[in-house]
Protein backbone atom coordinates (compact mmCIF):
# COMPACT_ATOMS: atom_id res chain seq x y z
CA UNK A 1 0.00 0.00 0.00
CA UNK A 2 2.76 2.44 0.97
CA UNK A 3 4.68 1.53 -2.16
CA UNK A 4 1.66 2.32 -4.32
CA UNK A 5 1.16 5.67 -2.60
CA UNK A 6 4.86 6.45 -3.00
CA UNK A 7 4.64 5.66 -6.71
CA UNK A 8 1.63 7.94 -7.14
CA UNK A 9 3.37 10.81 -5.33
CA UNK A 10 6.51 10.31 -7.41
CA UNK A 11 4.48 10.33 -10.63
CA UNK A 12 2.84 13.61 -9.70
CA UNK A 13 6.25 15.23 -9.10
CA UNK A 14 7.69 14.42 -12.53
CA UNK A 15 6.19 17.44 -14.38
CA UNK A 16 7.92 19.75 -11.87
CA UNK A 17 11.29 18.57 -13.18
CA UNK A 18 10.69 21.07 -16.00
CA UNK A 19 11.96 24.47 -14.83
CA UNK A 20 9.25 26.47 -16.58
CA UNK A 21 6.52 24.44 -14.89
CA UNK A 22 8.03 25.15 -11.45
CA UNK A 23 7.42 28.86 -12.08
CA UNK A 24 4.21 28.47 -14.06
CA UNK A 25 2.37 26.49 -11.39
CA UNK A 26 2.62 29.08 -8.54
CA UNK A 27 2.00 31.92 -11.00
CA UNK A 28 -1.17 30.22 -12.21
CA UNK A 29 -2.17 29.41 -8.63
CA UNK A 30 -2.05 33.05 -7.49
CA UNK A 31 -3.85 34.26 -10.62
CA UNK A 32 -6.56 31.62 -10.22
CA UNK A 33 -7.15 32.50 -6.57
CA UNK A 34 -7.48 36.16 -7.53
CA UNK A 35 -9.87 35.30 -10.40
CA UNK A 36 -12.21 33.34 -8.16
CA UNK A 37 -12.23 35.88 -5.36
CA UNK A 38 -12.90 38.66 -7.84
CA UNK A 39 -15.76 36.93 -9.66
CA UNK A 40 -17.46 35.96 -6.41
CA UNK A 41 -17.07 39.36 -4.73
CA UNK A 42 -18.21 41.39 -7.73
CA UNK A 43 -20.99 38.95 -8.63
CA UNK A 44 -22.47 39.27 -5.15
CA UNK A 45 -21.96 43.05 -5.22
CA UNK A 46 -23.82 43.41 -8.54
CA UNK A 47 -26.69 41.16 -7.40
CA UNK A 48 -27.19 42.90 -4.04
CA UNK A 49 -26.74 46.48 -5.26
CA UNK A 50 -28.91 46.07 -8.38
CA UNK A 51 -31.28 43.33 -7.12
CA UNK A 52 -31.44 42.13 -10.74
CA UNK A 53 -30.63 38.64 -12.02
CA UNK A 54 -30.40 40.17 -15.51
CA UNK A 55 -27.52 42.44 -14.46
CA UNK A 56 -25.89 39.45 -12.78
CA UNK A 57 -25.94 37.36 -15.97
CA UNK A 58 -24.73 40.37 -18.00
CA UNK A 59 -21.79 40.70 -15.61
CA UNK A 60 -21.11 36.97 -15.87
CA UNK A 61 -21.36 37.03 -19.66
CA UNK A 62 -18.90 39.92 -20.01
CA UNK A 63 -16.24 37.89 -18.20
CA UNK A 64 -15.93 35.79 -21.36
CA UNK A 65 -16.47 38.37 -24.10
CA UNK A 66 -12.82 38.18 -25.16
CA UNK A 67 -13.13 34.54 -26.20
CA UNK A 68 -13.81 35.82 -29.73
CA UNK A 69 -10.25 37.16 -30.02
CA UNK A 70 -8.52 34.34 -28.13
CA UNK A 71 -7.11 32.77 -31.34
CA UNK A 72 -5.14 35.99 -31.84
CA UNK A 73 -3.66 35.53 -28.35
CA UNK A 74 -2.61 32.08 -29.54
CA UNK A 75 -0.96 33.63 -32.59
CA UNK A 76 0.79 36.16 -30.34
CA UNK A 77 1.95 33.38 -28.04
CA UNK A 78 3.43 31.40 -30.93
CA UNK A 79 5.11 34.55 -32.23
CA UNK A 80 6.37 36.33 -29.10
CA UNK A 81 6.26 33.62 -26.40
CA UNK A 82 3.90 33.04 -23.50
CA UNK A 83 6.12 34.65 -20.89
CA UNK A 84 5.55 38.05 -22.48
CA UNK A 85 1.80 37.47 -22.66
CA UNK A 86 1.57 36.29 -19.06
CA UNK A 87 3.42 39.35 -17.78
CA UNK A 88 1.31 41.73 -19.86
CA UNK A 89 -2.07 40.26 -18.95
CA UNK A 90 -1.41 39.68 -15.27
CA UNK A 91 0.00 43.15 -14.93
CA UNK A 92 -3.26 44.45 -16.40
CA UNK A 93 -5.32 42.39 -13.93
CA UNK A 94 -3.38 43.87 -11.03
CA UNK A 95 -3.85 47.45 -12.22
CA UNK A 96 -7.61 47.02 -12.69
CA UNK A 97 -7.97 45.34 -9.28
CA UNK A 98 -6.16 48.26 -7.67
CA UNK A 99 -8.50 50.65 -9.50
CA UNK A 100 -11.59 48.86 -8.16
CA UNK A 101 -10.16 48.96 -4.63
CA UNK A 102 -9.62 52.71 -4.92
CA UNK A 103 -13.10 53.29 -6.35
CA UNK A 104 -14.57 51.29 -3.50
CA UNK A 105 -12.49 53.18 -0.95
CA UNK A 106 -13.85 56.53 -2.17
CA UNK A 107 -17.40 55.18 -2.54
CA UNK A 108 -17.41 55.69 -6.32
CA UNK A 109 -18.19 52.09 -7.32
CA UNK A 110 -21.54 51.09 -8.84
CA UNK A 111 -22.95 47.99 -10.59
CA UNK A 112 -22.77 49.76 -13.96
CA UNK A 113 -19.12 50.68 -13.41
CA UNK A 114 -18.36 47.10 -12.36
CA UNK A 115 -19.89 45.88 -15.62
CA UNK A 116 -17.78 48.37 -17.61
CA UNK A 117 -14.57 47.20 -15.92
CA UNK A 118 -15.63 43.56 -16.34
CA UNK A 119 -15.90 44.15 -20.08
CA UNK A 120 -12.24 45.27 -20.12
CA UNK A 121 -11.02 42.25 -18.15
CA UNK A 122 -13.27 40.01 -20.22
CA UNK A 123 -11.28 40.85 -23.34
CA UNK A 124 -8.18 39.18 -21.85
CA UNK A 125 -9.18 36.67 -19.17
CA UNK A 126 -10.70 33.93 -21.39
CA UNK A 127 -7.30 33.42 -23.01
CA UNK A 128 -5.48 32.78 -19.72
CA UNK A 129 -6.27 29.06 -19.58
CA UNK A 130 -5.39 28.70 -23.26
CA UNK A 131 -1.96 30.21 -22.60
CA UNK A 132 -1.40 27.88 -19.64
CA UNK A 133 -2.22 24.80 -21.70
CA UNK A 134 -0.22 25.91 -24.73
CA UNK A 135 2.84 26.53 -22.54
CA UNK A 136 2.47 23.06 -21.01
CA UNK A 137 2.24 21.61 -24.52
CA UNK A 138 5.45 23.46 -25.39
CA UNK A 139 7.45 22.39 -22.32
CA UNK A 140 6.17 18.95 -21.25
CA UNK A 141 6.82 15.57 -22.97
CA UNK A 142 3.79 13.76 -24.40
CA UNK A 143 3.79 11.02 -21.75
CA UNK A 144 3.46 13.65 -18.99
CA UNK A 145 0.83 15.78 -20.74
CA UNK A 146 -2.22 14.51 -18.86
CA UNK A 147 -0.42 14.67 -15.51
CA UNK A 148 0.82 18.22 -16.10
CA UNK A 149 -2.62 19.35 -17.28
CA UNK A 150 -4.21 17.77 -14.21
CA UNK A 151 -1.74 19.54 -11.92
CA UNK A 152 -2.38 22.78 -13.79
CA UNK A 153 -6.13 22.45 -13.30
CA UNK A 154 -5.47 22.02 -9.58
CA UNK A 155 -4.54 25.71 -9.49
CA UNK A 156 -8.00 26.76 -10.66
CA UNK A 157 -9.81 24.00 -8.75
CA UNK A 158 -8.11 24.87 -5.46
CA UNK A 159 -8.84 28.53 -6.14
CA UNK A 160 -12.53 27.81 -6.41
CA UNK A 161 -12.33 26.33 -2.91
CA UNK A 162 -9.93 28.62 -1.05
CA UNK A 163 -10.57 31.64 -3.26
CA UNK A 164 -14.34 31.32 -3.00
CA UNK A 165 -14.34 30.78 0.75
CA UNK A 166 -11.71 33.45 1.40
CA UNK A 167 -13.38 35.92 -0.93
CA UNK A 168 -16.81 35.40 0.60
CA UNK A 169 -15.47 35.52 4.16
CA UNK A 170 -13.30 38.62 3.70
CA UNK A 171 -16.10 40.39 1.81
CA UNK A 172 -18.69 39.50 4.46
CA UNK A 173 -16.48 40.41 7.42
CA UNK A 174 -14.48 43.40 6.18
CA UNK A 175 -16.11 44.66 3.00
CA UNK A 176 -15.13 45.06 -0.63
CA UNK A 177 -11.98 47.18 -0.26
CA UNK A 178 -9.99 44.76 1.98
CA UNK A 179 -11.03 41.90 -0.29
CA UNK A 180 -9.64 43.78 -3.27
CA UNK A 181 -6.37 44.54 -1.49
CA UNK A 182 -5.86 40.77 -1.18
CA UNK A 183 -6.82 40.27 -4.85
CA UNK A 184 -4.32 42.93 -5.97
CA UNK A 185 -1.49 41.32 -3.96
CA UNK A 186 -2.23 37.93 -5.54
CA UNK A 187 -2.00 39.42 -9.03
CA UNK A 188 1.34 41.05 -8.19
CA UNK A 189 2.79 37.74 -6.95
CA UNK A 190 1.51 36.00 -10.09
CA UNK A 191 3.22 38.64 -12.23
CA UNK A 192 6.54 38.06 -10.43
CA UNK A 193 6.45 34.27 -10.89
CA UNK A 194 5.43 34.64 -14.55
CA UNK A 195 8.87 36.10 -15.26
CA UNK A 196 10.36 32.61 -14.83
CA UNK A 197 8.30 30.66 -17.37
CA UNK A 198 9.67 29.59 -20.75
CA UNK A 199 9.87 32.15 -23.52
CA UNK A 200 9.36 31.72 -27.22
CA UNK A 201 10.83 28.64 -28.91
CA UNK A 202 11.53 29.34 -32.61
CA UNK A 203 10.27 26.74 -35.07
CA UNK A 204 13.32 25.70 -37.06
CA UNK A 205 13.08 26.49 -40.76
CA UNK A 206 9.81 28.40 -40.40
CA UNK A 207 9.84 32.18 -40.91
CA UNK A 208 7.82 34.35 -38.54
CA UNK A 209 4.52 35.19 -40.21
CA UNK A 210 3.37 38.80 -40.15
CA UNK A 211 -0.19 38.05 -41.30
CA UNK A 212 -2.30 37.08 -38.26
CA UNK A 213 -5.50 36.72 -40.29
CA UNK A 214 -3.78 34.25 -42.61
CA UNK A 215 -2.39 32.39 -39.61
CA UNK A 216 -5.89 32.15 -38.17
CA UNK A 217 -7.30 30.87 -41.46
CA UNK A 218 -4.62 28.17 -41.56
CA UNK A 219 -5.61 27.10 -38.05
CA UNK A 220 -9.28 26.82 -39.03
CA UNK A 221 -8.41 24.70 -42.07
CA UNK A 222 -6.08 22.51 -39.99
CA UNK A 223 -8.69 21.92 -37.27
CA UNK A 224 -11.55 21.32 -39.72
CA UNK A 225 -9.85 18.23 -41.11
CA UNK A 226 -9.19 16.54 -37.75
CA UNK A 227 -12.00 14.94 -35.71
CA UNK A 228 -9.53 14.78 -32.80
CA UNK A 229 -9.83 18.58 -32.70
CA UNK A 230 -13.39 19.14 -33.89
CA UNK A 231 -14.88 16.66 -31.40
CA UNK A 232 -13.30 18.21 -28.28
CA UNK A 233 -14.13 21.73 -29.49
CA UNK A 234 -17.77 20.68 -29.95
CA UNK A 235 -17.88 19.17 -26.44
CA UNK A 236 -16.23 22.28 -24.99
CA UNK A 237 -18.92 24.45 -26.56
CA UNK A 238 -21.72 22.22 -25.27
CA UNK A 239 -20.55 22.21 -21.67
CA UNK A 240 -19.99 25.96 -21.69
CA UNK A 241 -23.44 26.53 -23.16
CA UNK A 242 -25.42 24.02 -21.11
CA UNK A 243 -23.43 22.95 -18.00
CA UNK A 244 -21.13 25.71 -16.74
CA UNK A 245 -23.87 28.36 -16.31
CA UNK A 246 -25.14 26.47 -13.23
CA UNK A 247 -21.78 26.38 -11.44
CA UNK A 248 -20.57 29.82 -12.50
CA UNK A 249 -22.80 32.76 -13.39
CA UNK A 250 -26.06 31.44 -11.91
CA UNK A 251 -24.61 30.26 -8.61
CA UNK A 252 -25.34 33.52 -6.73
CA UNK A 253 -28.98 33.26 -7.91
CA UNK A 254 -29.19 29.61 -6.82
CA UNK A 255 -27.70 30.41 -3.40
CA UNK A 256 -29.89 33.42 -2.70
CA UNK A 257 -33.20 32.36 -4.32
CA UNK A 258 -33.30 28.54 -4.22
CA UNK A 259 -31.41 27.86 -0.97
CA UNK A 260 -31.92 31.27 0.69
CA UNK A 261 -28.36 31.56 2.02
CA UNK A 262 -25.90 34.47 2.30
CA UNK A 263 -22.37 35.03 0.95
CA UNK A 264 -20.98 32.25 3.14
CA UNK A 265 -23.51 29.78 1.74
CA UNK A 266 -22.59 30.89 -1.76
CA UNK A 267 -18.93 30.27 -0.98
CA UNK A 268 -19.73 26.78 0.33
CA UNK A 269 -21.67 25.89 -2.83
CA UNK A 270 -18.85 27.13 -5.03
CA UNK A 271 -16.30 25.29 -2.88
CA UNK A 272 -18.31 22.05 -3.07
CA UNK A 273 -18.10 22.03 -6.86
CA UNK A 274 -14.42 22.86 -6.66
CA UNK A 275 -13.58 20.15 -4.10
CA UNK A 276 -14.90 17.57 -6.53
CA UNK A 277 -12.95 19.18 -9.35
CA UNK A 278 -9.79 19.20 -7.24
CA UNK A 279 -10.16 15.49 -6.46
CA UNK A 280 -10.52 14.83 -10.18
CA UNK A 281 -7.41 16.87 -10.94
CA UNK A 282 -5.48 14.97 -8.25
CA UNK A 283 -6.50 11.66 -9.84
CA UNK A 284 -5.36 12.85 -13.25
CA UNK A 285 -2.20 14.44 -11.86
CA UNK A 286 -0.92 11.07 -10.66
CA UNK A 287 -0.66 9.99 -14.33
CA UNK A 288 -2.08 6.55 -13.53
CA UNK A 289 -5.43 7.16 -15.24
CA UNK A 290 -5.99 4.27 -17.64
CA UNK A 291 -9.35 4.93 -19.33
CA UNK A 292 -9.02 6.08 -22.96
CA UNK A 293 -8.61 9.85 -22.99
CA UNK A 294 -11.34 10.70 -25.52
CA UNK A 295 -13.69 8.11 -24.02
CA UNK A 296 -13.19 9.66 -20.59
CA UNK A 297 -14.16 13.02 -22.05
CA UNK A 298 -17.48 11.70 -23.39
CA UNK A 299 -18.38 9.58 -20.34
CA UNK A 300 -17.58 12.37 -17.90
CA UNK A 301 -19.61 14.88 -19.92
CA UNK A 302 -22.73 12.68 -19.84
CA UNK A 303 -22.25 12.11 -16.09
CA UNK A 304 -21.91 15.85 -15.55
CA UNK A 305 -25.19 16.61 -17.31
CA UNK A 306 -26.86 13.72 -15.48
CA UNK A 307 -25.81 15.12 -12.10
CA UNK A 308 -27.16 18.55 -13.00
CA UNK A 309 -30.45 16.89 -13.94
CA UNK A 310 -30.59 15.45 -10.41
CA UNK A 311 -29.59 18.84 -9.00
CA UNK A 312 -32.50 20.68 -10.67
CA UNK A 313 -35.39 19.91 -8.26
CA UNK A 314 -33.36 19.85 -5.02
CA UNK A 315 -34.24 22.35 -2.30
CA UNK A 316 -31.93 20.94 0.39
CA UNK A 317 -28.70 22.91 0.69
CA UNK A 318 -26.71 19.87 1.87
CA UNK A 319 -27.99 17.63 -0.94
CA UNK A 320 -27.28 20.34 -3.50
CA UNK A 321 -23.73 20.74 -2.21
CA UNK A 322 -23.11 16.97 -2.51
CA UNK A 323 -24.38 16.88 -6.09
CA UNK A 324 -22.23 19.88 -6.97
CA UNK A 325 -19.21 18.08 -5.49
CA UNK A 326 -19.85 15.08 -7.75
CA UNK A 327 -20.43 17.38 -10.73
CA UNK A 328 -17.08 19.04 -10.05
CA UNK A 329 -15.33 15.67 -10.18
CA UNK A 330 -17.02 14.91 -13.52
CA UNK A 331 -15.96 18.33 -14.80
CA UNK A 332 -12.26 17.59 -14.20
CA UNK A 333 -12.54 14.14 -15.76
CA UNK A 334 -13.98 15.86 -18.83
CA UNK A 335 -11.97 19.05 -19.26
CA UNK A 336 -8.44 17.73 -18.71
CA UNK A 337 -8.72 14.77 -21.12
CA UNK A 338 -10.32 17.16 -23.61
CA UNK A 339 -7.26 19.42 -23.53
CA UNK A 340 -4.89 16.42 -23.64
CA UNK A 341 -6.55 15.03 -26.78
CA UNK A 342 -6.20 18.39 -28.51
CA UNK A 343 -2.57 19.02 -27.51
CA UNK A 344 -1.44 15.52 -28.51
CA UNK A 345 -3.19 15.85 -31.87
CA UNK A 346 -1.74 19.27 -32.78
CA UNK A 347 1.54 20.06 -34.53
CA UNK A 348 3.80 22.37 -32.53
CA UNK A 349 3.53 25.26 -35.01
CA UNK A 350 -0.28 25.28 -34.62
CA UNK A 351 -0.41 24.75 -30.85
CA UNK A 352 -1.20 28.28 -29.73
CA UNK A 353 -3.68 28.92 -32.53
CA UNK A 354 -5.57 25.66 -31.98
CA UNK A 355 -5.84 26.21 -28.24
CA UNK A 356 -7.05 29.70 -29.07
CA UNK A 357 -9.77 28.21 -31.27
CA UNK A 358 -10.74 25.95 -28.38
CA UNK A 359 -11.26 29.05 -26.23
CA UNK A 360 -13.88 30.22 -28.73
CA UNK A 361 -16.05 27.50 -27.19
CA UNK A 362 -16.18 29.61 -24.02
CA UNK A 363 -18.54 31.88 -25.96
CA UNK A 364 -21.16 29.26 -25.20
CA UNK A 365 -21.08 30.35 -21.53
CA UNK A 366 -22.26 33.96 -21.97
CA UNK A 367 -24.76 32.71 -24.54
CA UNK A 368 -26.04 30.09 -22.12
CA UNK A 369 -26.22 32.66 -19.32
CA UNK A 370 -28.07 35.22 -21.41
CA UNK A 371 -30.60 32.61 -22.56
CA UNK A 372 -31.04 31.21 -19.05
CA UNK A 373 -32.03 34.56 -17.52
CA UNK A 374 -35.28 35.03 -19.50
CA UNK A 375 -35.99 31.28 -19.35
CA UNK A 376 -35.78 31.21 -15.56
CA UNK A 377 -38.05 34.24 -15.38
CA UNK A 378 -40.64 32.63 -17.67
CA UNK A 379 -40.59 28.86 -17.00
CA UNK A 380 -38.65 28.64 -13.73
CA UNK A 381 -35.25 27.35 -12.61
CA UNK A 382 -36.14 23.63 -12.54
CA UNK A 383 -37.59 23.55 -16.06
CA UNK A 384 -34.63 25.52 -17.42
CA UNK A 385 -32.15 23.10 -15.84
CA UNK A 386 -34.00 20.05 -17.17
CA UNK A 387 -34.06 21.57 -20.66
CA UNK A 388 -30.35 22.40 -20.62
CA UNK A 389 -29.20 19.03 -19.28
CA UNK A 390 -31.40 16.95 -21.59
CA UNK A 391 -30.13 18.82 -24.64
CA UNK A 392 -26.57 18.39 -23.35
CA UNK A 393 -26.81 14.61 -23.01
CA UNK A 394 -28.38 14.19 -26.46
CA UNK A 395 -25.79 16.42 -28.13
CA UNK A 396 -22.84 14.67 -26.42
CA UNK A 397 -24.02 11.25 -27.56
CA UNK A 398 -24.42 12.63 -31.09
CA UNK A 399 -20.82 13.92 -31.18
CA UNK A 400 -19.46 10.60 -29.87
CA UNK A 401 -21.44 8.68 -32.49
CA UNK A 402 -20.46 10.93 -35.40
CA UNK A 403 -16.72 10.50 -34.80
CA UNK A 404 -16.80 7.11 -33.10
CA UNK A 405 -13.97 5.65 -35.21
CA UNK A 406 -11.52 8.42 -34.31
CA UNK A 407 -12.68 9.28 -30.79
CA UNK A 408 -14.59 6.37 -29.25
CA UNK A 409 -12.96 3.13 -30.40
CA UNK A 410 -10.52 1.79 -27.83
CA UNK A 411 -7.62 1.53 -30.31
CA UNK A 412 -8.02 5.08 -31.65
CA UNK A 413 -4.95 7.34 -31.16
CA UNK A 414 -7.13 9.74 -29.14
CA UNK A 415 -7.62 6.98 -26.54
CA UNK A 416 -3.96 6.15 -26.03
CA UNK A 417 -2.61 7.12 -22.63
CA UNK A 418 0.80 8.68 -22.65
Amino acid sequence: MLAAVSKIVQSSRIPFQVRSFRYQWPADLCASWAFEMEILVLGWYVLVESNSVLMLVVYGALQYSGSLISPFFGIAGDRFGYRSLFMLTRGLYGCLALLIALLGLFDLLSPVLVIVLASIVGVVRPSDMMMRYALIGQTQPADQMTAALGLSRMTSDSARIAGALAGASVFAQFGLVPAYVVITILYIVSFIFSRGVAGRVPHVGQPVSMAPVRDLKEAFVYAWGKPELLGPIAIAFLINLLAFPFSLGLLPYIARTIYEVDQTGLGLLSASFSVGALVGSLVLGTNVFSLGTARAMFIATVCWFGLLLIFAPLTSFAAGAVILLCAGFAQSMCMTPLAAVMLRSTDAKFRGRIMGLRVLAIWGLPLGLLISGPLISSIGFVATTVLYTTLGILATVTVAWKWRERLWQADAPANRHG
